[in-house]
């Protein structure tokens, strides 16, 4: 008989999530048939304004009568009421294997997996549209998104089947992204934030319209650089290894990595990507909960 999967989330952690909502960053106006549906531009009846199109849009909400005269692609905008529909991205790739030695058995992919399902939760909750993009080493793989609890019990047998290998594929195997993802959709990226692609995909994103939040995961390893002596450090993605003595480079090293945390919260800050980091030995909904506190209530 096969061992059942332990749950993703722990019953403490989904108790807390009963008092957070997922709030998309630009949500205003009444509300639709999600709980947070808020009053946006859409493919509705009222004709409001056009905009360019963006990557994701609908053919038939094209104007062609425009196009010929332009020469330029223009959507027709209505004020609509929409429910929101939560992408989650995952890292997959050869680091996010990556664990502490004070729990090896816990690694990056594991807490990312946990995150993963306490969004899924939240949306759950609230009535909306979810799905998963795993990125890896194998390239995408992908549940489309959907309502309901059978919709959860796919994406969460999807995550618990998730591996850590290889390296983020190249652009060109990322189309289903944009096949997928529509304009105005929510983003949550989860990852270890190491990747320049993975960031620029974000960046991309949020410039297309789409709301983005990315979440970083990190070892308490990376933050605290406990090792004093000798130490075989080795990059799990390129495989390229550095012996140094770890009392010897640690200040240089926290100093380093503090300066590229900074420089990582200012770029993503600046193409209005909200950012928290959460940590291996913290709670698996730490990232959440300071987020929803940022927001001044109980959004996340």
């Amino acid at each position: 008989m096969a061992a059942t999967a332990p749950p993703l989330i722990p019953a403490d952690v989904r108790s807390r999530l009963r008092g957070l909502r997922l709030l998309p960053q630009r949500a205003s106006g009444s509300r639709g048939s999600g709980m947070h549906a808020s009053r946006s531009r859409g493919a509705g009846l009222e004709f409001a304004q056009y905009r360019a199109y963006e990557p994701g849009d609908e053919l038939r909400q094209i104007d062609w009568k425009l196009y010929a005269r332009s020469d330029r692609f223009f959507v027709r905008e209505s004020e609509r009421e929409s429910p929101l529909t939560v992408w989650l991205l995952l890292d997959t790739t050869a680091s996010m294997a990556q664990a502490d030695q004070a729990r090896r058995d816990w690694t990056r992919l594991d807490a990312a997996c946990a995150l993963a399902a306490c969004v899924t939760e939240l949306a759950l909750q609230q009535g909306d549209a979810f799905g998963l993009v795993a990125i890896g080493g194998e390239g995408l793989r992908l549940v489309p998104a959907g309502h309901g609890l059978r919709q959860r019990d796919r994406l969460h047998l999807q995550l618990h089947a998730l591996r850590a290998q290889g390296r983020w594929p190249a652009q060109e195997r990322l189309a289903p992204v944009w096949e997928r993802i529509a304009a105005h959709d929510l983003v949550v990226m989860i990852g270890d934030g190491f990747d320049e692609a993975a960031i620029e995909l974000a960046e991309r994103l949020a410039r297309a319209g789409r709301d983005v939040v990315h979440l970083q995961l990190l070892t308490a390893e990376e933050r605290d650089f406990p090792f004093r002596d000798g130490h075989r450090f080795r990059d799990p993605e390129t495989g390229e290894e550095l012996l140094s003595d770890g009392a010897t480079v640690r200040a240089d090293y926290l100093a380093r990595f503090a300066e590229a945390r900074r420089t990582l919260d200012a770029r993503l800050q600046a193409a209005g990507i909200r950012h928290d980091t959460g940590f291996l030995d913290e709670a698996i909904d730490a990232p959440l909960q300071r987020l929803a506190g940022r927001r001044g209530g109980r959004g996340a």
